[in-house]
This record gives structure tokens, sequence and C-alpha cells, in this order.
């Protein structure tokens, strides 16, 4: 999904567009897999360190200005990202689900 999904910015209105429709879609999907036993949860990953960060020739002062964002003044790895998806997966998960789970450090809380 993403945390862009949340919260808007600038140059993102189709793609906020596109992953809001699935978190609007994803209550009614739950509830109608539900008597299949089939949980359906999404995962909004915030900024997380990646080489697309280089790929997109975002400069270290872009980053840092990112960071201050989030409350963890840090940026998720993808292995935390994972995590959570192999738990949303498991057995451990059972009792889980419609829900989006998001993986980005706070980034939101703040005003």
């Amino acid at each position: 999904m993403g945390i862009a999904s949340h919260r808007g910015s600038h140059g993102s209105a189709v793609g906020a567009a596109t992953r809001g429709a699935l978190l609007a879609m994803l209550p009614s999907l739950a509830l109608e897999l539900a008597p299949r036993r089939i949980r359906v949860d999404t995962v909004s990953p915030g900024a997380t360190e990646t080489p697309l960060f280089d790929k997109l020739g975002i400069p270290r002062s872009g980053r840092d200005a990112m960071r201050t964002k989030i409350p963890f003044e840090r940026f998720g790895s993808s292995q935390e990202v994972a995590e959570v998806v192999a738990f949303l997966a498991s057995d451990a998960a059972g009792y889980v689900t419609g829900q989006d789970v998001a993986v980005a450090g706070g980034y939101g809380l703040r005003a």
C-alpha cells in the first residue's frame, strides 16, 4: 500500500487515489471472504531505506528532511516490513482480518 495512501504528498494524486481505493475495498473484501476463513489485510510501509533513494536521486539533505517527519527519526528497513507481512501471513495472525498495518515509525501521528 504505502503510507502515502493515508497522507497526501505533492505529485502523487493518482497513486494515492489508487491505494485509497484499495483501502476502501479492504473491509468489504474481508467481510466477504471471512465465511471462507480467508483473511484480508494490507501493509502500508513508510519511508524504507532501499536503493530507490539513490535511483531517484534524493539528496542526503532531502532524506534528512524526510526523517524529521518520522517520530522514530529514522527510515524503516525492508526487513521490518517483511516481518510484519510474515506475521500477517502466519497462523499467529489467525484472528486478524480487515486491517491495514502502517509500518512507518509513527509517520502521520504528528500534525
